[in-house]
This record gives C-alpha cells, structure tokens and sequence, in this order.
C-alpha cells in the first residue's frame, strides 16, 4: 500500500481518524474522546511497536473487557479495495494505528461485520475501563452544564449522539450535523460575547469533515463578539470535522451524552471525595436465577451482596450528592457481539436493620417485609446497567436479577461506593 509504513505519525491525534464504509461512529468517536489522555492511549496502543524494528508482521492492543484488561493480537492484513483501506484510515497516509485498532477491536467483538451500530458509552467501557453517565439531553439545563464542566476539569472522555432521522441512513441536514450519528465532546468552555457570558461545546465528527453550520460554527459571525486571545486560541479554520456550538444548539439537536471517567468524583467536583470500589464476578442459573421481584416465592434465591455506606462529615453538604454507584454488566453468550442475546435484567437494593448486619444470606421474609429503597430500569437492549444512589449510611443488600426466573448468564458486579476523605 505504501512503501514507509509507520504505526504512529507525530503521536495519537483526534484528527488523525476519518471513517470508513463502517458504520462504527460510536467507536470511533469514542478513539476521538480518548486521545486527549496520553496515559490511556498508551495503555492500549503499546509503546515500542513499529514496522521496522523486529517487526514480526503482528501488533498487541489491549481493551477493558468485563473486569479485566485483555490483550489483543492482529496481524497487519488490512481489508482495501484498488489499494485503498475501505474501513477507517488514518489521514496521514502511512499512518496506520487506527486501522489496525479498529482490527484489533472487531476481533474482539467478533468481526468488523459486528461493530456496525452501539453505544459509545460501550465504547468508552471498553477503552477506559472507566465509570460512565448518561445524561438525556431533553432541555438547557442548567444541571447538564454544570456536570459537562465538571467532568471536563476530570479530563473524563465524552461522545454525544444526534437525533436520529425517519430511516436509519445517517442523513446530511442543512445545518450540518447527521442524524443518529455519534460524535466525541472535546471541548467545554464559556466565553464573553459583548458582556454576556456563552457555554461552548466543541465537538467532533469521526468522519473528519461535516460541521455544524450555524451560532459559533468556524464562519459564525458571532465569534468577532469575543477578544481576540478567545478567538485566537478556539477557533480554527479548518474543514477537520471539529466545531463549537451553543450549549442550547447542543441541547436541542443531540438526544444524550455519555461521560466517562476514571472515578465517580466528577458527579460532585469535590477535591474532598474519596471513592472505594468493589467487584464480583457471578452469575444466574436454574437453582440462583429467582426472577424479578414479580415472583415473590423465588426472588429470594437470587444472588445477594452487601455494602455499607459510611456517614461523611465535609465542609460542604450537597443533598444531592450520589454516594454509591452500582454497575451490573451482563457477560456475553456469543463470541459475536450482533448475536448476543442478553436477558433482561436489573437489580434492587434494600436497606438491611442495624439487628441483621451481620446476616450473610437473606431468606424470601426478608423481602416481603423490607423496604425496598431503590431499584434499576430493567434493561434488555444493552449489557450493562448503572445508577447512581444517594443512600442514608447504613448496611445495604444489592439483589442482580434476570426479569424471569431461571435465566442462565455471567455477570460482573461493581459498587463504587464514597468513604471517608483521607
């Protein structure tokens, strides 16, 4: 294809991918999220790999998979037509870590024929091995900028998805953007125009070009409303697929944003919160799959773990503040991702009586007679369900359950639960 061949050209850049025939946006833009984080990037794509010295024709990637990082090998055959990649390229041209991530990742998830259509919160999991939230973008809230700035001073990685049209083609509108296309978040900023303060949201499009054409777009008129440092250092003239627009235009044309990050703590934007986490591998069977809570005589047999929550003493109190995060990923059953078939599933929570604290195993009285104090959506469209709760101090027993009883599945229990600041 080209005759200097390099893995990476001037490092790992956001404007180094432009998709291909794939429909893969939400991975990609997730790649687009994380190449500000220098440490992740080299966590996946491994250092000292090049085509030259003892190239063996083979490169490792590594992925966050339930739990666990998994290395991954591919060799350095990649799928072209006349010579050209049909997948996505790098823009420099003998540039090639995105194609052969985007390899390494459809192996992983069975083929490149299975990584048509997701979520870039997935994405993100998979990448980051991070925590995640979902916000519904459903008006201007003043909420939803408040936890986009925060999570920007965490350096928590970002996608967004547009809404999505009549059909499922990703169709070109007249103000730029596409519909049901996944985009990265890159950037989170306020500026002054005239005397009025402006939220800014920079986002990319994974495919290199097609930008937002409207308020703050590259050729808005409304940038010459802002000093010349702001305008100096934001905008840039270029067809790269990377725009500004208003965080009400924001609100307005994309249904969600996922955010990724590291530790829960950019929820609350305390220096003070301190976040302990906690893991279990599981799983239902004939014998431990009791069904929802709908099934009363068998709900009981379904796996139990147990959390406390400690009381926290800080110089600010937020009512609102979450103070336990729970992720249920379901594992799964098919080495292609297209095919998996999850059962429904959630979980409760219930709060267990100071008397029963030392209990290790509830019987079915127990959950006729407890309170319940929180329970999931039940999801089956998606592996993984999260929810953040604000729970009083106390000992609790989390309760995964499949909708019906006697589903047979793995799978993988995280509690991220706020203790004391150090």
């Amino acid at each position: 294809m080209v005759e200097d061949p390099h893995l990476v050209v001037d490092g790992e850049s956001r404007f180094d991918l432009a998709q291909g025939e794939l429909g893969n946006c939400w991975f990609l833009a997730a790649i687009d999220a994380i190449t500000f984080r220098r440490d992740i990037m080299d966590k996946i794509v491994l250092e000292g790999q090049s085509f030259r010295k003892d190239y063996a024709g083979i490169f490792h990637f590594r992925f966050w998979r339930f739990g666990k990082w998994v290395d991954v090998v591919v060799d350095d055959k990649l799928p072209t037509i006349d010579g050209k990649l049909i997948f996505v390229h790098s823009k420099t041209r003998n540039e090639f870590w995105p194609a052969l991530l985007e390899k390494a990742y459809a192996k992983v998830c069975g083929s490149y024929a299975d990584l048509h259509g997701g979520l870039i919160s997935e994405a993100l999991r998979d990448l980051t091995g991070g925590v995640y939230l979902t916000i519904r973008l459903k008006a201007n809230h003043p909420e939803h900028w408040a936890l986009l700035y925060r999570a920007a001073q965490y350096k928590s990685s970002m996608g967004c998805g547009s809404h999505p049209g009549a059909t499922s083609a990703n169709t070109e509108l007249a103000n730029g953007l596409v519909e049901g296309h996944a985009y990265a978040v890159t950037g989170v900023t306020k500026v002054t125009s005239g005397r009025k303060p402006v939220k800014l949201v920079r986002l990319l499009n994974p495919w290199g070009h097609k930008e937002w054409n409207g308020d703050w777009s590259d050729r808005s008129p409304l940038w010459g409303s802002v000093n010349a440092e702001e305008h100096r250092k934001l905008l840039q003239m270029k067809d790269d697929g990377e725009f500004w627009m208003s965080m009400e235009d924001f609100c307005k044309n994309f249904s969600n944003v996922d955010i990724c990050c590291q530790s829960p703590a950019f929820l609350d934007g305390s220096s003070e919160s301190s976040w302990t986490t906690a893991s279990y591998d599981g799983g239902w069977d004939e014998k431990t799959a009791g069904g929802s809570m709908e099934y009363k005589q068998s709900f009981w047999m379904n796996p139990q773990y147990r959390v406390k929550i400690p009381a926290i003493e800080t110089d600010k109190t937020i009512a609102h503040e979450f103070n336990l995060l729970v992720s249920l990923m379901q594992k799964p059953n098919s080495r292609h991702r297209l095919h998996i078939q999850n059962h429904p599933f959630g979980f409760s929570v219930f709060a267990v009586p100071p008397e029963l604290k030392d209990k290790t195993s509830f019987p079915a009285t127990f959950f006729t007679s407890s309170a319940l104090v929180a329970q999931s959506k039940i999801q089956s469209n998606t592996r993984e369900v999260v929810e953040y709760l604000r729970l009083k101090p106390g000992h609790y027993l989390i309760i995964p359950f499949t909708q019906k009883p006697k589903g047979t599945a793995s799978f993988l229990l995280t509690l991220h639960s706020k203790i004391k600041p150090h």
